[in-house]
């Protein structure tokens, strides 16, 4: 098979499992399995039934998004070929989602989904080969030998060394390989740990989905054709690619929190998975200060989320939330760990970010925040990250405490960056200028524009509801 039919291939598999990938969540394993075995395990009966199928069919896709991952850093570490274990890995996806919302997810789904995912390298390596080289090999994968089982005595987690954090924290690694420049790291990283579309990837980075699609692409192959190791790297290796594993964190967190699309505001299971990994990294590098800033901002972030939405699913604005829904567990541990990291005197990004975070989390109100100083926290931001996400927001910062009318002309500025120019968000900013400076018709156009081109219906929603708001009001 050809390089473009291959990745036709694997495009058409990967899209049939990721193709509701912006669905939330659905209950967890154990309630598909009680609920398949209370209906006998059919998704039949008219409209009743085929609400019961797609129930079940969410509920797969959950335990699949949060297995996914997992599964493929084993199936890395054992076999050695990212390629080839992400293609079989996607074949058992593909099969899972067939076969479970029918006949209800296995007692161990992570258990199925390596043997199926196993057997099918194992497929792919016979299939690929008349060189002795790799009919040796895959004589030592055969399925007979005592490494397989069959299906009707499926391991547990711990039997197949599905090591959830050491295999998910491999394939962090792996992707951020040496032979990647930062970029394809990244974005290879989102997909495979992260779950995220090449579409949704292309989204985070401001760039095509085509560039995008041909960057994964060409990530992989270089892995391939490097012949570099899959281990756990050495800790000054770690030290080296630790940079690209937080930004690929950071951007997974911020999918989660804030979903680029789809009819959900917050994809729970990428935030959570984000902050399972943070906690992770930070327990093997104790004394990275970015490391705990990383961590510190998820925490302070995600206490606000269940503040974010409505029952209905709407977007709440911060200035508007319930704050006694925040979590505040959540922010006593993160505003003790940034106080802590902030001590040690080497001040980075997402430290900066994480005491922005602290100082929202720890306000009373919207008004009684205190403004300046997270105007003062931006501008040290921007003089070590010019990223244009961060000027808007100084921007923001900049309007609550000189007044719209200085906010807009930052803005105004910023709308010159090619990064940023015609991205949803600058038209949302300005619509709130806007409206703050009684300016309701200019308000109501960049509300409407803003709506126009964002890609999440939660965001649309909200933004056409403000457009409609009588003035005034």
């Amino acid at each position: 098979m050809s390089a473009d039919a291959e990745r036709r291939d694997f495009d058409r598999r990967d899209a049939e499992f990721r193709g509701v990938a912006d669905r939330d969540a659905g209950p967890r394993d154990s309630e598909v399995r009680d609920a398949e075995q209370h209906e006998g395990g059919h998704c039949a009966g008219g409209h009743a039934g085929a609400e019961r199928c797609d129930s079940a069919r969410h509920a797969a896709e959950r335990v699949l998004r949060e297995l996914a991952p997992r599964v493929l850093g084993t199936l890395v570490r054992r076999g050695g070929d990212f390629s080839s274990a992400e293609d079989a890995l996607q074949e058992a996806l593909v099969a899972a989602l067939e076969q479970w919302p029918t006949r209800g997810v296995p007692q161990n789904p992570g258990g199925w989904l390596f043997q199926v995912a196993s057997r099918a390298l194992v497929d792919r390596r016979r299939s690929e080969a008349a060189r002795e080289r790799r009919e040796a090999e895959v004589a030592s994968w055969s399925p007979e030998s005592k490494e397989w089982v069959n299906a009707t005595d499926m391991p547990d987690a711990s039997e197949l060394g599905l090591d959830p954090e050491d295999d998910t924290l491999l394939l962090l690694f792996t992707c951020c390989h040496p032979a990647l420049t930062d970029a394809s790291a990244t974005a290879l990283t989102l997909r495979a740990v992260g779950g995220l579309t090449t579409a949704e990837i292309a989204r985070a980075f401001l760039v095509p989905e085509s560039t995008m699609a041909q960057r994964i692409s060409r990530a992989k192959e270089s892995i391939r054709a490097s012949g570099v190791s899959f281990e756990l790297p050495e800790a000054s290796e770690r030290g080296r690619r630790l940079d690209a594993v937080l930004h690929v964190l950071y951007l997974i967190f911020n999918e989660g929190y804030a979903a680029s699309s789809g009819p959900e505001l917050v994809r729970v299971d990428l935030s959570r998975e984000a902050l399972r990994l943070a906690r992770a990294l930070q327990r093997v590098a104790p004394e990275h200060s970015e490391a705990a800033g990383l961590l510190a901002l998820m925490l302070l972030t995600d206490a606000r989320r269940e503040a974010r939405t409505s029952a209905r699913g709407e977007l709440i604005p911060l200035d508007e939330q319930d704050r006694s829904r925040w979590d505040r567990a959540a922010i006593a541990e993160g505003s003790a760990l940034i106080t802590a990291t902030l001590a040690r005197g080497q001040v980075g990004s997402y430290q900066l970010q994480a005491a922005i975070a602290a100082l929202h989390d720890e306000a009373p109100s919207t008004d009684a925040t205190d403004w300046p100083q997270i105007q003062a926290l931006y501008g040290l931001l921007l003089r070590i990250s010019d990223n244009p996400i961060v000027a808007l927001n100084h921007a923001v910062a900049t309007a609550m405490v000189q007044g719209p009318e200085a906010g807009l002309r930052l803005v105004d500025a910023l709308a010159r960056d090619p990064r940023i120019a015609g991205h949803y968000r600058l038209d949302a900013v300005r619509a709130h200028f806007f409206e703050r400076a009684g300016d309701r018709a200019a308000a109501v156009k960049h509300f409407t524009a803003a709506a126009d081109a964002t890609a999440s219906l939660a965001e649309r929603d909200y933004l056409l509801a403000k457009a409609a708001k009588p003035a005034g009001r």
